[in-house]
């Protein structure tokens, strides 16, 4: 028996060098790169990786934005799909909630008869598009929410100073995270995936999140049906107690050259 003793011993030896080697190989994957698989742009700076972000949105022919944000005092969620050519989708304040469709130039606007007020056609546009002319006021206030340049622009914009912070994930999409000002700036996350798109907002001051998702894809587009659709040409009905356009919608900065800005 004392004859088999070297061999056995050589072969318990050889199993321990496989665990052993087994181990090892666990080991090494678990300090994997982490930027494996990715687009690279975790490793670039932060200003470099906002320009990357800043630049893929601006190339983009769409987005679908939804979130809340905060202006002028008011909350209010945005849910809108937005394109080249216009945008659709849901402006929702405490006081009421407006269907925005923009085809083109054509602004049209769906509110509750509440919001047009005591004006004698209040009960016949509640679930009507009102096709809005651009000399009215109303019309100013609402294209900057279907202007997918003008919110992104403004949205995009973090104040203060760039630090990268860790990788994360929005819904099941890697990203780095972005911080201004060590987060009092706002924090945007980009995607490691793909083209480095924008895939999350984080607002300084806790004025609102902003998820931006489907970039690229594209959506219907379209005037609505005639029957659904009041035209009263150049003039918008008005309240007994207030000028056409003149309620309850959050008061934005005006954007050079865009009407209004909802995102400042």
């Amino acid at each position: 028996m004392t004859a088999h003793l070297p061999a056995a011993r050589l072969r318990r030896a050889a199993l321990a060098g496989v665990l052993f080697a087994g181990l090892a190989v666990t080991g090494t994957g678990c300090g994997a790169d982490p930027d494996e698989g990715t687009n690279g742009v975790g490793k670039l700076s932060a200003d470099q990786i906002d320009g990357k972000a800043k630049a893929a949105a601006a190339g983009a022919a769409s987005v679908h934005l939804s979130g809340t944000l905060v202006s002028g005092g008011k909350s209010f969620t945005l849910d809108m799909r937005l394109g080249k050519d216009g945008g659709s989708g849901e402006v929702k304040l405490q006081e009421d909630t407006f269907q925005v469709l923009r085809v083109g130039e054509q602004l049209y606007l769906k509110a509750s008869a509440a919001f047009w007020g005591k004006s004698d056609s209040a009960g016949k546009l509640g679930d009507k598009y009102v096709k809005v002319p651009d000399s009215d006021p109303t019309y100013k206030q609402f294209r900057g929410f279907t202007d997918m340049h003008v919110l992104l622009d403004g949205l995009l914009a973090l104040d203060g100073k760039l630090a990268k912070g860790d990788y994360t994930k929005v819904g099941p999409t890697r990203a780095v995270l972005l911080t201004a000002d060590k987060g009092k700036g706002g924090k945007l996350s980009v995607s490691l995936e793909g083209t480095p798109y924008p895939l999350r907002l984080e607002r300084a001051g806790g004025a609102g999140r902003v998820d931006l998702a489907e970039w690229g894809k594209t959506f219907p587009l379209e005037a609505p049906a005639q029957d659904q659709t009041v035209d009263y040409g150049s003039q918008m009905p008005t309240t007994k107690d207030q000028s056409a356009g003149s309620g309850p919608v959050p008061s934005p900065g005006k954007s050079s050259g865009q009407g209004s800005n909802p995102t400042k």
